[in-house]
Order: C-alpha cells, then sequence, then structure tokens
C-alpha cells in the first residue's frame, strides 16, 4: 500500500516508523471491528482517532500531513483517512456531509468528543480550529468588508481586495508574507500553493498576527471572525462541528 510514517506522533510520544504503523492499524481495525458491532459509525471513528499515532503519512503515494507545525490537527484529513478504511459501511449522505462540510451525523458535547479522542489531541484540534479554520474566515470576513466599502468604486478586483485585507490584518501583501513564510521554511518559491501548504501558511499568519498585534486587536479580530464563521455555517445549515462548547459553535 505504500505507508510511510514519521517519527513524530499525534500523542506527542518518541515512536518508530514501525511502532506507528502497527498502533494505526489497531486503530483502523478498532474502527471497523466497532461498526461492524453496531456501534455509531461517528463514535467508532473518533475512538479511532484517539488511537491514532501517525502524524505524517504516505499512503498510495499521498501525503497526509495530520498534525501542523507539531501542534495543529487537522482532524478531517485523518477522518477522510480512516473512512476510505470502512467507506462500504458508511451511509454516503452522512460521510459527504462529514468530509465536505465538517457537518457531524450525531452532536456531541465538547467533553465527550474529549473523551473520545483524547485530551492531547483534542487541545491540538483547538489549535487547528483557531489557527486554520478561524484565521482562514478572518481574512474572508475583512475581504467581505473591503469589498463593500468599494462598490461604489468603478475599480474593484479579487487580487486588490485579497491584498487591502492582507494589509489591514497583517500589515503587508500576501505575496510578501507568503514570500517570508517559505524563507523561513526554506521552501522553493512558486506560482501556486498547494492545500497542505496553504494550511501551514494560515496557521503561521495566525501566530503571526499573536506576536504582531496587541491582545485587544487579537480578541477582536478572532471575535469578528468567530461571527463570520458562524452566519457561514447558519446559511450552510451546519449547526455541529466538533467543538460544541457553546462558545463556538451554534
Amino acid at each position: 500500500m505504500g505507508l510511510r510514517c514519521t517519527v513524530t506522533d499525534l500523542n506527542n510520544k518518541p515512536t518508530s516508523s514501525q511502532s506507528t504503523s502497527v498502533g494505526d492499524a489497531e486503530a483502523i481495525g478498532h474502527l471497523k471491528q466497532a461498526i461492524a458491532g453496531g456501534k455509531h459509525w461517528y463514535i467508532a471513528l473518533l475512538e479511532a482517532m484517539g488511537l491514532w499515532v501517525c502524524a505524517e503519512e504516505t499512503y498510495n503515494g499521498r501525503t497526509y500531513r495530520y498534525l501542523i507545525d507539531g501542534e495543529a490537527f487537522d482532524w478531517l484529513l485523518l477522518a477522510e483517512r480512516l473512512c476510505e478504511t470502512v467507506d462500504i459501511l458508511l451511509p454516503d449522505d452522512e460521510k459527504n456531509a462529514l468530509l465536505f462540510h465538517g457537518k457531524p451525523p450525531l452532536s456531541l458535547s465538547a467533553c465527550e468528543v474529549k473523551e473520545l479522542i483524547g485530551n492531547s489531541k483534542y487541545h491540538q484540534y483547538l489549535n487547528y480550529f483557531y489557527g486554520v479554520t478561524v484565521e482562514g474566515a478572518l481574512l474572508l470576513a475583512v475581504q467581505e468588508e473591503v469589498y463593500k466599502e468599494r462598490q461604489t468604486l468603478a475599480h474593484n478586483n479579487e487580487r486588490e481586495t485579497a491584498d487591502e485585507a492582507y494589509r489591514r490584518i497583517y500589515g503587508a501583501t500576501k505575496d510578501m508574507l507568503l514570500k517570508r513564510f517559505r524563507q523561513e521554511r526554506s521552501y522553493s518559491r512558486s506560482r501556486s500553493i498547494t492545500l497542505a501548504e496553504l494550511k501551514e501558511f494560515t496557521y503561521w499568519l495566525f501566530k503571526y498576527r499573536l506576536k504582531q498585534c496587541e491582545k485587544a486587536r487579537v480578541a477582536s479580530d478572532t471575535n469578528k471572525a468567530l461571527k463570520y464563521l458562524k452566519r457561514q455555517w447558519v446559511r450552510k445549515g451546519v449547526f455541529g462541528v466538533l467543538v460544541t462548547d457553546g462558545s463556538l459553535a451554534d
């Protein structure tokens, strides 16, 4: 199958690539057995996530990076990987709603999710939620503000709107920030950006904003992003997410 795991694991414990493969085989085995035994597939999926060890792997020619910067857990990417192993056992409508819209089939409390996936992964998920999901929402929210301000102008193109949003949030254009990010990571320059690199870049922007901005500004911008995100959830009919502690979801 072409499986390769990194030495770093999702539980922040030293491990070898061999033990990682064994651990993840256990997670997949648990997922299959739990569903076959009548457990709801989403509960079984979260339990399998709790057992999962590998932070990054190459599987069937595709590289999966589940942990960004060693601290932000991309749970939907792992969900996609795990769902693939039990695809014929899952209801297509519920599976697609989860993977494409982030809408789980069950509404669980934050405490229930934490118990199923483990405390460490739950906090890593919160890092991803705020650092990637919410940060991306902040950019879209500010772009929306800029677009509305410039509606009366004759020239209001998408690139200029995006650049102004980046300037307002981070004090520089996207190209300048992306160049700095790639230089810090020793990444090659490219005219395009992959989804994996975009997530990593967004998380880098999140940490950059925390360093550069005053606490009051950070809190205000984060609140703006959360409000924007909730509006999108309501518009799309997404009323539940992995985190449902009252402050993050409707």
